[in-house]
């Protein structure tokens, strides 16, 4: 059995990227996916130049921050920032155009770091809404990256790579090996999504999602985890470039 351990929000801030690669070099995390629109951007992409053995993809964003475009109307609100996630809970519009150009601009920007990213996904899973996805799938298709499987049936996107099956809830990780072998027994490919971090200023001041994130490091970084994900229970931790 293979498996992705995966962390979103790379680049959110400084506390979460060190909470990141902290759970990679100490625990069992085996790749992230950067927001490239965020102040801890930079200093993401210098934490994953010296960790050459993590995974590093690109977390498009569409509601945390501000564009990379200037002069957008329809992603954002009268401050010039991106929608809060509630907008796109009930019936919304948006420029697709305007959308692709912007998701875009944030693959480009993280391809001028000189970084190979290893797939996409989105943050906020906004990817698979209705009017989204289609703009998702067309630049996973035009950069030729695999995309996380969190679209449905995998048989419905045979020309995407993507692992079997996508788990959304972290603490999956502190069940027994017995647990996890019977509930993966159907594939053969999983990823985990976790969000850990040590939490700064700016992720209290501007996330929703705080106090787990710290709760999610020490799961990760566990003797358990690490006593039960590894080759000797039959699991492979790998990243998707080794998909």
């Amino acid at each position: 059995m293979k498996i992705i351990i995966n962390a979103d929000d790379f680049g959110y801030s400084n506390g979460v990227n060190y909470g990141i690669i902290d759970a990679h070099k100490n625990g069992i995390l085996t790749s992230t996916t950067c927001l490239t629109n965020m102040p801890g951007f930079e200093h993401a992409i210098n934490l994953a130049n010296n960790t050459p053995e993590l995974g590093v993809g690109i977390h498009l964003s569409l509601t945390c921050g501000r564009p990379l475009i200037n002069n957008l109307y329809s992603l954002v609100d009268s401050n010039g920032d991106f929608r809060d996630l509630s907008h796109y809970e009930q019936k919304y519009y948006i420029d697709v155009d305007e959308l692709y150009e912007e998701w875009k601009a944030q693959i480009e920007k993280f391809l001028s770091t000189g970084l190979t990213p290893t797939h996409l996904d989105s943050h906020h899973h906004v990817n698979n809404l209705e009017l989204i996805k289609p703009i998702f799938l067309k630049l996973a298709s035009e950069y030729h990256l695999p995309i996380r499987n969190n679209l449905g049936d995998k048989k419905i996107f045979p020309q995407y790579k993507m692992v079997d099956y996508f788990e959304y809830h972290p603490e999956t990780i502190l069940n027994s090996i017995e647990v996890i072998n019977d509930k993966y027994i159907e594939y053969e490919s999983i990823e985990i999504m976790c969000h850990p971090a040590y939490i700064d200023k700016f992720l209290r001041d501007h996330s929703s999602f705080v106090m787990p994130r710290i709760e999610e490091l020490d799961i990760l970084t566990s003797d358990h985890a690490k006593n039960t994900f590894n080759e000797q229970n039959g699991i492979s931790l790998i990243n998707y470039s080794e998909l």
